[in-house]
């Protein structure tokens, strides 16, 4: 039996190489590096977009878009959360709420949580008080700690639609 509320998990991470910025919930952060991927790398768009799906039990980012599609080289990360939610909306759920950690050394989230906040909520469809974005540092241990990248973790909350 379904109570009409299920949660899904998502994790993403991407090496950082040279750059002009790192690119996180379609926010472009200012820094010395960015993300590299088959897509343009918002780690944060692809944990949400696994934790949307994995929620509704309708796969993971990478059934969806897969990195062998040459449509998918370069994808605005925002666009394939969009369909993402458009297909969990299909099946009958809409996102509740999100909460998502960042974690690495560098960039600071905080100056701009506000944004990655905003972009997000109109995303997928809440209101930002219902986007949760957090920093976190990985205590210089590890690939992350020494700044050879990021990791996102990110936990949404589905209801089932009422029409």
């Amino acid at each position: 039996m379904s109570l009409g509320v299920r949660v899904g998990i998502g994790y993403d991470s991407h090496r950082f190489v040279e750059g002009h910025g790192v690119l996180l919930g379609g926010v472009l952060i200012p820094a010395a590096v960015r993300c590299t991927g088959h897509s343009d790398a918002d780690a944060v768009c692809h944990a949400l977009t696994d934790a949307l799906l994995g929620g509704a039990g309708l796969g993971d980012i990478g059934e969806m878009f897969p990195d062998t599609g040459a449509e998918n080289k370069d994808r605005d990360s925002l666009e394939m959360l969009r369909l993402a939610v458009a297909r969990i909306r299909a099946a009958g759920w809409v996102p509740a709420q999100a909460d998502l950690t960042v974690i690495a050394e560098t960039p600071k989230i905080g100056p701009h949580r506000p944004a990655i906040r905003e972009r997000l909520a109109e995303t997928i469809g809440v209101a930002p008080s219902e986007v949760m974005v957090k920093g976190k540092t990985n205590e210089r241990m590890g690939w992350v700690g020494r700044g050879e990248g990021i990791a996102v973790i990110a936990v949404a909350t589905l209801v089932r639609s009422e029409g």
